[in-house]
């Protein structure tokens, strides 16, 4: 089947994030949500659940973990059962839950900037001390630091590593070896892990994602590893996700704490699109991956010919680029203010994933070539007038 992804969709006025949260004049190339329309699969499903007329209390059905299943062993080479799945209503609400079952008193949650931005609200909320292991940055690519990283959770009040797989936002696929090391050094020293994967159907070239639980069983250590198909498939509004671990009593606690919440229970509409997209979307979602992968080869050659000043991060995965502005000499937030008041351009500021994110900037590139060439363009002009 062929998908139109050049189509240009007109998404002001629908109350959507990404365009309607700034004026008309400006084009949107920050929060991550695609400008393409989703699978017609996965459009069918919603569409027949509306028709049926009936919006009652409603179990999850068997195919949402059955369709996991299949999808993880067909498409990372990794088997679980369905008792290692725990169904949640999105990724950070998962998150959050795990970090208040087993976070105690004046314990630490070490994340590695520059990362993912809700993940330190999610820190702050839980009560928790954020410890900081930042990437190191060498040769236009990131690497994690494994030396410090022995110091941060050889802290016995250290309690969580908070960990991207693929990273967000710089694009990072973690080799075996980089999930061995971690693996490692957290069972040492009894450090729970979380592995947020929800990009990891984005990963691009001959790259291959290897999912954290898979190398964790190797060792004796607590982790959860969470995922969905949500950023995938452009169902972001429509948020629902898993979690997996082996130690089933553990993730019964968790379990507790959603019941406990009052957020166990998992919207019928995302439910259905869930299913559909694991089920159905596999066509779909090659191609949009191939349309990606292609415009980031295109801003990069654009980026390199016409703004030799800024300096693209090599992309493993995701639809997000991770730009190095420090040739500007600008601070992020201070370039982000100028490119939305002269370019009529946004973008997120790179110190918006930390500190170790001073001087980047992130830009989204799932949108048809049009808006990208567009938002290219504002960009060169932007740094042509300023310098």
């Amino acid at each position: 089947m062929k998908y139109n992804f050049d189509e240009i969709i007109e998404r002001r006025k629908t109350n959507s994030v990404k365009w309607d949260f700034f004026a008309d004049d400006i084009l949107p190339m920050w929060v991550a949500d695609m400008d393409f329309k989703i699978a017609p699969e996965i459009q069918k499903v919603i569409t027949d659940k509306a028709i049926s007329g009936m919006m009652g209390y409603q179990f999850l059905s068997e195919e949402f973990k059955i369709s996991t299943i299949s999808w993880l062993q067909k498409h990372h080479d990794f088997t679980v059962s369905a008792d290692q799945i725990l169904p949640v209503p999105g990724m950070l609400l998962g998150i959050s839950a795990i970090i208040r079952t087993f976070l105690g008193m004046d314990e630490k949650i070490i994340l590695q900037p520059p990362v993912y931005d809700h993940f330190f609200e999610t820190v702050k909320n839980s009560g928790a001390e954020t410890v900081y292991n930042d990437l190191i940055y060498q040769n236009n690519s990131y690497s994690m630091d494994f030396d410090d990283l022995e110091l941060t959770t050889s802290d016995p009040l250290t309690r969580f590593l908070l960990f991207c797989n693929p990273h967000n936002p710089v694009g990072k696929v973690w080799t075996e070896d980089d999930l061995r090391k971690i693996a490692e050094i957290c069972s040492r020293n009894n450090v729970i892990v979380i592995s947020d994967e929800i990009h990891s159907d984005l990963v691009f070239e001959d790259l291959k994602h290897i999912p954290f639980a898979k190398i964790a069983a190797d060792y004796d250590l607590i982790s959860f590893t969470l995922g969905s198909p949500c950023k995938t498939f452009n169902l972001s509004g429509l948020s629902a996700a898993y979690i997996i671990s082996d130690q089933k009593d553990h993730l019964e606690e968790v379990r507790k704490t959603l019941q406990q919440q009052e957020t166990e229970w998992i919207n019928p509409f995302s439910a259905v699109a869930f299913t559909a997209a694991y089920q159905h979307g596999e066509s779909w979602m090659h191609n949009v991956k191939k349309y990606i992968s292609d415009n980031y080869h295109f801003a990069k050659t654009y980026i390199g010919e016409k703004i030799p000043q800024i300096k693209p991060m090599q992309t493993e995965a995701t639809y997000l680029m991770w730009l190095d502005c420090k040739n500007l000499n600008l601070k992020s937030e201070i370039l982000e203010e100028k490119l939305i008041s002269e370019a009529k351009l946004k973008l997120n500021a790179g110190n918006r994933y930390g500190s170790a994110g001073e001087g980047f900037m992130r830009m989204n590139i799932a949108c048809p070539r049009e808006i990208l060439t567009e938002g290219l363009h504002r960009l060169e002009n932007f740094v042509n007038s300023y310098n």
